[in-house]
C-alpha cells in the first residue's frame, strides 16, 4: 500500500497519510459489506446453498430477502490493525507471498517414486536437511501453496500497481512514501539488500 494518495493538483505529488493511519475502516466495511451480500446473493439464486436448522426458513426467497435487506442495515466490523510483531513479521509475509511454494534449486533427487528436496529445520538453528517424499505426496503438500483461481499472489496496490502503470505519474515510477518519508525505489532496493 502506498501509505498516502495523489494530491488534485495540475502537479500531483505523494501527500503521506497520518503516522497512525493504517486503513480506512468505515469505507473498507462498507465494501466489505456489498460485496459479501452480493455473492451471497449470486449464491443463493445458482442454488447452491443449503440453510438447516434454525436457518432452514432463509430457503425460501423472500425470506432470504428480508434477511440481507436487515443485514444491509447494520453497520459491519472490519477488524484492521497494525501487525503484533510489527513491520519485521509483514517483511517475512512479504517475502513468502512473492515467492513460488519451492525454488528449483531446493529439488535435489528425482526417481520413479520419490522426490527429494531440502528444508531448513529451525528447532535444531536453522540445520538444512534433506526431505524425501512419496511423489504424490510431494505434488500435495505443493498444491497446499498454490493459489484458487481468480487469486493473485500480493503485489502493489492502488496507483502503485502493475495494471495502472501505463496511466502512472511520471514521479510514481521512482518515489514511494513510507511513514511520511520520501525514498527512491533504489535507495528501498539497496536498504532491502542489507537486511
Amino acid at each position: 500500500m502506498p501509505g498516502g494518495g495523489l494530491s488534485p493538483d495540475s502537479a500531483p505529488r505523494l501527500i503521506a497519510s497520518r503516522p497512525n493511519f493504517f486503513l480506512a475502516v468505515k469505507p473498507l466495511a462498507r465494501l466489505f459489506r456489498r460485496l459479501f451480500l452480493e455473492r451471497l446473493t449470486a449464491a443463493f439464486d445458482a442454488g447452491p446453498l443449503n440453510f438447516f436448522g434454525d436457518l432452514a426458513s432463509l430457503a425460501e426467497p423472500a425470506a432470504f430477502t428480508a434477511h440481507l435487506v436487515a443485514m444491509r442495515r447494520i453497520s459491519w466490523v472490519v477488524y484492521a490493525k497494525r501487525p503484533f510483531g510489527g513491520a519485521a513479521q509483514v517483511l517475512d509475509l512479504g517475502h513468502y507471498s512473492h515467492r513460488v511454494a519451492i525454488a528449483n534449486s531446493r529439488l535435489v533427487a528425482l526417481d520413479q517414486d520419490h522426490v527429494a528436496f531440502t528444508w531448513k529445520d529451525y528447532r535444531q538453528n536453522g540445520t538444512t536437511k534433506i526431505m524425501k517424499l512419496k511423489a504424490d505426496e510431494f505434488i500435495r503438500r505443493f498444491l497446499l501453496h498454490t493459489l484458487p483461481d481468480g487469486f493473485h499472489r500480493i503485489r502493489h496496490f492502488g496507483f502503485m500497481a502493475n495494471s495502472h502503470r501505463a496511466a502512472k505519474p511520471p514521479f510514481a515510477a521512482n518515489f514511494s512514501i513510507v511513514s511520511g518519508q520520501r525514498q527512491t525505489m533504489a535507495s528501498r532496493r539497496q536498504r532491502s539488500r542489507t537486511l
